[in-house]
C-alpha cells in the first residue's frame, strides 16, 4: 500500500469506457487526491494485486468467465486485507449480498453513479478500512499482552462468572480452561470471610485497588495473590482482574521474618545468659563459701549474705526492665502539653546537659498543643531519646535541637542531635529489644520507647548519617478540648 498524500486506486473492469467514467468523475470532484489505474482482465487485475501497491480496489462484477467475487476470495487466499469497492448492475441485489459476505467493503451501481456518490463511496470506505485496522492493530497487542503477561488475568460477568483467562492463570490456578470457565470468582478465594467484602468493593467506582487475598489452585494449594480488579465494559457488564501471584514473595518475607526473631531470641538469650550469669556465679561462690566455712563466724557470714542479696537484685532489676520494655501497661491519660512535657524532660536531664556542655536549641510551636498522654511514661521516652542524644555527642561540641508544629489533626516533635550517628545497618534494628552499641547498656530504652509512643497512638521515626548525626521524628493526635 502506498504512503504517498494521494490515493492510488486499481480498478478491475473489462469495459474502458467505464474506466474512463470513473476517472473524469474523480477528476472533477477530487482533481489532486486520487491516481486512478486500470486493468482490463480477471488475469492482470490478479498480477496487480500481488504487486499489493494501491490503497483501494475497484472491482466490476463481471470480468468475462470469472467475477467480482473470484477476485475477492482471491485476496482471501493470499491473506491480503484491502477495500474493495463492487461494481454490480442495478437489481443484482443478492449479488451484492454475496459480495458483502465475501469481503466487499461497498458495493455501487453502475447506472446509478455520480461524482458526489463515488468520492463520497471511495473517502468513508478508506476511512472504514484504516479504523478497522487500528482496531485490527489494537486487539493485536492487547491480545498479545493478555497471552504473554505473568500476570493472571481473568475476565468475569456481571455474576462474576469466569468468562474468560489468560496462560498464566491457567497454569498457576491449575485449572483446564473449560473448568474454569465453569466456576465464578468466589471459588478461588481460600478465605470465604473475605469473598462479601471482595464483592462490595468490586462493585464500586474504584473497584479493587492493591489488595491482597489468599487463593486456593484446583490441586488445594494456597496462593497469596495481590489483585486489581474494576468494571471493564459497562454495557456489557464484564470485570477485569489482574492478579500477581507474590506467594514466593510472602514465603520469603516469613523467612526474613522467622530469621530475624530468631536473631532477636539470640540476642535475648546472649544477653541474659551474660547479665544473669554473673550475678548468678557471685551467689554460687558465696554458697560454696558458707558451706566451707564455719557457720559461727557471723561476721564473714553476712558479707556472703550481702553479696548474695545484692546479685539477686541485680538479676530482678534486669527481668523487670525486660518486661517494663515490651509489657502494655495501663496508662494514666490526661490532656497535657506538648512543649510542657518537652520543658519537663529537658529539666531532668538538666545535670546531663551541663555536665557535657551541650548546648539546646528550642523552636516550640505557640500556642502549645495539647495530647492526651501518661505524663511519667511519655518523660521515660522523651528522656531516653534525649540521654542517647548526649551520649552520642562530644563534650563541649554537642547541640541538642528541639522542634515542634502543628499539621491539621497533629503535632510533631523533632530531636535532633550531632553526635556519631548511626550506621545504615544499625538504623534497623534500632528498635528492637537488646540491640544496642553502648558497652553497659541492655538495649531496652528505645524498644521501651517506641512501645510507649506506639501506646499513646503516635508514631517515631529516625532519620541518621553516619558521623553526623541523628534526628527523631515523633508525633500525637492532638486532643481537641471541648
Amino acid at each position: 500500500m502506498t504512503t504517498s498524500s494521494k490515493k492510488h486506486i486499481l480498478m478491475i473492469d473489462d469495459d474502458e469506457d467505464d474506466f474512463f467514467l470513473v476517472n473524469s468523475l474523480l477528476q472533477d470532484i477530487s482533481p489532486d487526491q486520487y491516481v486512478l489505474q486500470w486493468v482490463s482482465s480477471y488475469k492482470e487485475g490478479l498480477l496487480a494485486i500481488e504487486t499489493r501497491a494501491h490503497d483501494l480496489y475497484l472491482v466490476d462484477y463481471r470480468l468475462g468467465a470469472h467475477t467480482g467475487i473470484d477476485v475477492l476470495h482471491h485476496f482471501r487466499n493470499l491473506g491480503y486485507k484491502a477495500p474493495v469497492i463492487l461494481f454490480t448492475g442495478k437489481g443484482d441485489y443478492h449479488i451484492d449480498k454475496e459480495a458483502m459476505q465475501a469481503g466487499a467493503a461497498d458495493y455501487l451501481v453502475k447506472s446509478e453513479i455520480n461524482a458526489y456518490l463515488l468520492e463520497r463511496a471511495i473517502r468513508y470506505t478508506l476511512d472504514k478500512f484504516n479504523h478497522i485496522l487500528a482496531i485490527e492493530k489494537s486487539e493485536k497487542r492487547y491480545f498479545s499482552i493478555f497471552e504473554k503477561s505473568n500476570d493472571l488475568i481473568l475476565l468475569a460477568d456481571c455474576e462474576h462468572k469466569i468468562v474468560a483467562a489468560n496462560p498464566a492463570a491457567l497454569q498457576v490456578l491449575k485449572y483446564a480452561e473449560e473448568e474454569l470457565y465453569n466456576s465464578h470468582l468466589q471459588n478461588l478465594f481460600a478465605e470465604e470471610e473475605v469473598i462479601r467484602d471482595f464483592l462490595d468493593q468490586l462493585c464500586t467506582e474504584e473497584g479493587v485497588v492493591q489488595r491482597e487475598y489468599i487463593f486456593r489452585s484446583k490441586s488445594g494449594q494456597q496462593l497469596d495473590v495481590m489483585m486489581n480488579a474494576s468494571l471493564l465494559d459497562e454495557k456489557k457488564q464484564l470485570y477485569l482482574c489482574i492478579i500477581q501471584d507474590i506467594t514466593a514473595r510472602k514465603r520469603k518475607e516469613r523467612e526474613k521474618q522467622q530469621q530475624e526473631k530468631f536473631a532477636i531470641t539470640g540476642r535475648i538469650a546472649r544477653l541474659i545468659a551474660h547479665e544473669v550469669r554473673n550475678p548468678l556465679t557471685n551467689i554460687l561462690l558465696a554458697v560454696s563459701q558458707l558451706k566451707i566455712e564455719p557457720v559461727a563466724e557471723a561476721e564473714d557470714a553476712q558479707l556472703y549474705l550481702d553479696i548474695m542479696e545484692r546479685n539477686c537484685h541485680r538479676i530482678n532489676h534486669l527481668v523487670t526492665e525486660l518486661l517494663q520494655s515490651t509489657r502494655m501497661s495501663e496508662l494514666n491519660m490526661l490532656p497535657l502539653g506538648l512543649n510542657a512535657l518537652i520543658e519537663k524532660a529537658l529539666h531532668l536531664a538538666a545535670d546531663r546537659l551541663q555536665l557535657n556542655n551541650i548546648v539546646v536549641l528550642k523552636e516550640l510551636c505557640e500556642p502549645d498543643c495539647k495530647i492526651l498522654a501518661d505524663e511519667d511514661k511519655i518523660l521515660i521516652a522523651f528522656l531516653n531519646i534525649i540521654i542517647n542524644g548526649i551520649e552520642a555527642m562530644k563534650a563541649g561540641e554537642g547541640q541538642l535541637s528541639i522542634h515542634s508544629w502543628q499539621e491539621t489533626d497533629r503535632v510533631f516533635v523533632r530531636i535532633s542531635d550531632n553526635g556519631s550517628g548511626i550506621s545504615g545497618q544499625n538504623l534497623a534494628k534500632l528498635f528492637e529489644p537488646f540491640f544496642t552499641n553502648k558497652t553497659k547498656g541492655t538495649g531496652l530504652g528505645l524498644t521501651a520507647t517506641q512501645n510507649i509512643i506506639l501506646q499513646h497512638h503516635g508514631s517515631i521515626a529516625v532519620e541518621s548519617t553516619l558521623g553526623e548525626g541523628s534526628s527523631f521524628l515523633i508525633g500525637f493526635p492532638i486532643q481537641i478540648e471541648n
